[in-house]
């Protein structure tokens, strides 16, 4: 028979329990790092309350389902997986953008601001040498996801590189640490991974601007073509129109990611959030498991325990501590344990925090204890339910 495993010692415990009252609310720390949103998204599998309603069938890689406003994470299947994110990159890309160019400025296209767009590409229809507005470059990448769009605005903003390095600095503003940004149109390209959890946190951000949330609901707009004309676009999701009280906000498919999708639906004043990455099957299975999922949000909310949380920006977490605004380099992720609040004091006074903790605890139990016997216990954890197979 094993040995029985000798008791922890209760000072240690009790110093690893001061530990974790003096961190700040939000803040989970597991084996000397942090998940952003709480320790239950980084775990495999579902994550949901118990008593909970019950969850609809899934067959994606990975998802989530969160409330806007408050920020509560609802539930999520492997939240923090990260996996290519095809188009719904384009999230981040207008998060990042749209503040900087004022929608009636006008642009001329060359062939310069077309080149190197990926083969196969979603376009719009951009023409080198015709003129177009701000507002018209922004509808032809929300509705048709247009990569020719995204390379002229790419092209305003100082050349693709310049907006990939700007990408990244806004991902870690939003604590978005699983995305790396190597295509801002969310072209194929090794190495450009996000997660649904990040996704969800582009939406949210970009959401609050009154632009963002104009584009990404529109159905249909006019578009200029040759020779002074128009012709129209349609949004390319399926939702909008379809699915009560949706408001966006995008869609995405490569033949790598498959299909992606991060969705938007408002009812009773109340705005839900989902994101869902990679069915196994069916071009139409990512709408059908986020409405699904979104139903299932609209009867839950209010009644369920979070398993998580959407996470303030770097900024909003420096000024609820006093500190003073502004961007972040953010090397480390931010971590939420599903509480509510945010951090009262700083990382670095943290990190002190923490060390020392740890040194007490480590002085605590070098000391010699009276040996006691334990009883072995099995420990019969209760582990996340897998993704079902879909109907």
């Amino acid at each position: 028979m094993a040995a029985t495993p000798p008791t922890p010692p209760r000072r240690a415990v009790l110093g690893l329990g001061v530990a974790a009252a003096l961190l700040p609310a939000g803040k989970a720390v597991a084996a000397g790092r942090s998940v952003v949103g709480g320790a239950r998204l980084g775990r495999h599998g579902v994550q949901v309350a118990v008593g909970a309603p019950r969850l609809p069938e899934t067959n994606s890689l990975s998802w989530i389902v969160a409330d806007a406003d408050s920020g509560e994470v609802l539930a999520s299947y492997n939240a923090h997986r990260r996996l290519p994110p095809a188009s719904t990159l384009k999230m981040l890309f207008a998060d990042t953008l749209l503040p900087r160019f004022e929608r009636r400025a006008r642009h001329q296209v060359t062939h310069a601001d077309l080149a190197d767009i990926g083969a196969g590409s979603s376009l719009v229809g951009i023409e080198a040498g015709i003129t177009y507005t701000v507002e018209q470059l922004w509808l032809g990448v929300f509705l048709r996801s247009g990569n020719d769009a995204v390379h002229v605005l790419c092209s305003m903003n100082g050349g693709m590189e310049k907006t990939v390095r700007d990408m990244r600095a806004r991902a870690r503003e939003l604590q978005a640490n699983d995305t790396h940004v190597v295509s801002p149109d969310g072209y194929d390209t090794p190495g450009q991974l996000s997660s649904a959890y990040d996704l969800t946190l582009f939406a949210r951000a970009g959401l609050r601007n009154p632009d963002f949330r104009h584009y990404c609901r529109t159905q249909v707009a006019r578009f200029p073509g040759e020779k002074g004309e128009t012709f129209e676009i349609q949004n390319t999701n399926r939702l909008l129109g379809d699915y009560d009280g949706m408001i966006g906000v995008k869609n995405g498919y490569t033949t790598n990611a498959g299909n992606t999708f991060t969705g938007a639906a408002e009812r009773d004043g109340r705005t839900l959030l989902v994101t869902v990455m990679h069915p196994e099957s069916g071009y139409d299975e990512v709408y059908q498991e986020a409405a699904d999922l979104l139903d299932w949000g609209f009867d839950a909310v209010g009644r369920v325990e979070p398993v998580g949380e959407l996470v303030p920006t770097l900024s909003q977490e420096r000024a609820m501590a006093g500190g003073p605004p502004g961007d972040s380099p953010g090397p480390q992720p931010a971590a939420a344990d599903g509480s509510k609040g945010s951090s009262w004091i700083g990382p670095a006074v943290e990190t002190v925090l923490v060390a020392a903790v740890a040194a007490f605890v480590l002085a605590i139990r070098r000391r010699p204890l009276p040996q006691r016997a334990a009883a072995a216990r099995g420990d019969a954890r209760r582990r996340g339910r897998g993704s079902s197979r879909a109907r």
